[in-house]
């Protein structure tokens, strides 16, 4: 067989950040796929490669510009398809790649090394980035970022898809301006722990995955490693695992038959970071959710978490075909679980409605009074408009977010919902509500467009200057309600009020296949309605990635 027509089906998973996935999405609401499961968003080349061949039977239905998308997704996820007028390879000829220079500055896809047969496939990409960023407001500071390193990924036999990336990277200008240009930096031990001379950060992610197909259209899969996830709805931020925070360790087992679909994830993480190491702990989290999808109507979950620690693993919460909530009491009422429901639409072509409800803990009891602390409740609902009055690439968000106090925390501190002393949940955390606005804009298959508002107004803590406690608003997932202290009965946006309006424009060019050019610009209208004040907050940043 030559190695044109090599057909391995690629098990490896398409990062999180792939623009491909936007462009599924916007593809599903359009109502050309059926389903982008983005409650469960993490794909296989396989499952992309399936998605645009949909898109590819009903082409017809695509604008220019969506088809020119789809052309660029083909010549990427087609692997079978891969040669030498499509691929360029730095080093090698064995794959039947393109190994002329002048091919880096053409729109070919591009790999430093590669080698494919009929068993095996491995791919070497090197990945780098440059990032200027600039503070204006409250006062002028700049910092930049530098990054490199590579990923090693492919299949063995159609059936199991490994990669392993690893990123070393260092800080020039303010140290700690960097997080605001890349958050990543607040849970990176090698940011803040600064026992060298140079700030530097350094990011390592891997996992082996197999997948099967026990009958057609049965998907099951199984997955031990460690890489970004989310679960759960949400177009801004999700209310259930956001992906804003430290990667997790897990195991993960997929599967999908009919209208019936069920993921279990156990995974292990730390808590918030001592320079005393005897104080530092693992912590696992454990989730449960199954899904029922039924065609041109509705899909509707329910979900289930369990966050230990100050044990090993525990064999209860790795059983799929149980409720932890129950299992949790039966074993002393040590933990925190967590429930949630939601729902998405698929009955309206160009529109989509979803929602979800969050019950942090108390299952039954009280819920009638919904000031009570224990009532740990959130819900968020949004819709997505795509080619709003008939203009072609275009997409409208609208969507709103209420979390109660508390949610998140726990009466002990360290089975919070967190990582890394960051919440695994909505970026707003407990105590607050968000009005959440979007519009993104395909220029050209080059080009796109985003422009967001949020409207957040958030009940935090008060403390003295000293930093104790006075009032606990329940506004902080790093403190849970404390017996015989706090208020038995809390409002919605009690504490020390903070209303902010926050601005951002984002304009990503891609202008050599391959390498991306982010302009981005974010303002934070902050005003203390408690004290009477306001903060004016303002940054931009130029970054520039490539993956070849």
């Amino acid at each position: 067989m030559s190695v044109s027509s090599v057909i391995i089906a690629q098990q490896d998973n398409v990062p999180l950040d792939h623009d491909v996935y936007i462009f599924l999405k916007e593809m599903k609401v359009k109502g050309i796929i059926k389903n982008v499961h983005d409650d469960n968003p993490l794909m296989s080349r396989y499952e992309v490669r399936r998605y645009l061949e949909q898109l590819q039977e009903n082409k017809e239905s695509l604008s220019s510009t969506e088809r020119r998308l789809l052309k660029k997704y083909q010549d990427e996820f087609y692997d079978d398809k891969a040669d030498s007028t499509n691929t360029f390879q730095f080093f090698g000829s064995g794959s039947g790649f393109s190994s002329d220079y002048s091919d880096f500055f053409s729109d070919k896809i591009k790999h430093m090394y590669s080698y494919r047969d009929d068993n095996i496939n491995y791919y070497l990409e090197i990945l780098g980035r440059a990032l200027q960023g600039q503070q204006f407001e409250p006062y002028v500071n700049n910092s930049s970022l530098f990054d490199i390193g590579f990923r090693f990924r492919g299949t063995v036999f159609s059936k199991l898809g490994y990669s392993l990336t690893v990123q070393k990277g260092g800080i020039a200008g303010s140290q700690d301006l960097a997080p605001t240009f890349d958050p990543r930096l607040n849970y990176n031990f090698k940011y803040y722990e600064r026992f060298e001379n140079i700030g530097n950060y350094d990011f390592a992610e891997g996992y082996l995955r197999y997948y099967t197909e026990p009958v057609e259209n049965m998907n099951l899969s199984f997955q031990i490693g460690r890489e970004k996830l989310k679960l759960g709805y949400g177009y801004g931020s999700k209310l259930v695992l956001s992906g804003d925070h430290p990667v997790l360790d897990f195991i993960k087992m997929d599967f999908s038959y009919g209208v019936f679909s069920f993921t279990s994830l156990h995974a292990s993480t730390v808590g918030e970071f001592h320079f005393d190491r005897e104080l530092n702990y693992t912590k696992h989290i454990a989730y449960n959710r199954f899904k029922l999808s039924f065609e041109n109507l509705f899909d509707f979950g329910f979900g289930e978490s369990i966050i230990y620690s100050g044990r090993g693993i525990d064999l209860a919460y790795l059983n799929p075909f149980v409720f932890y909530k129950y299992v949790e009491m039966s074993l002393q009422d040590r933990d925190n679980g967590l429930v949630f429901l939601d729902f998405q639409s698929n009955f309206l072509k160009n529109i989509e409605f979803q929602a979800t409800f969050f019950l942090d803990e108390n299952i039954l009891s009280h819920l009638q009074e919904l000031n009570l602390f224990s009532n740990k409740t959130a819900y968020q609902v949004g819709a997505f408009w795509y080619s709003p009055f008939s203009i072609d690439d275009l997409s409208v968000v609208l969507e709103y977010t209420r979390i109660r106090p508390y949610v998140y925390s726990h009466v002990n501190l360290k089975n919070s919902y967190t990582s890394h002393a960051q919440n695994l949940g909505h970026r707003i955390g407990p105590n607050a509500d968000e009005i959440h606005t979007a519009l993104a804009y395909n220029i050209n298959e080059k080009m796109r467009i985003n422009l967001e508002f949020q409207h957040v107004r958030s009940g935090e803590n008060i403390y003295d200057g000293q930093g104790n406690l006075l009032f606990n608003a329940g506004g902080d997932f790093m403190v849970g309600h404390r017996e015989l202290i706090d208020a038995k009965y809390i409002n919605f946006l009690d504490g020390e009020r903070i209303n902010q309006n926050i601005f951002s424009i984002n304009f990503r060019i891609e202008p050599v296949r391959e390498i991306w050019f982010d302009l981005f610009y974010r303002y934070i209208a902050e005003r203390n309605v408690t004290k009477e004040t306001s903060l004016n907050t303002s940054f931009a940043y130029l970054r520039m990635m490539f993956n070849f």
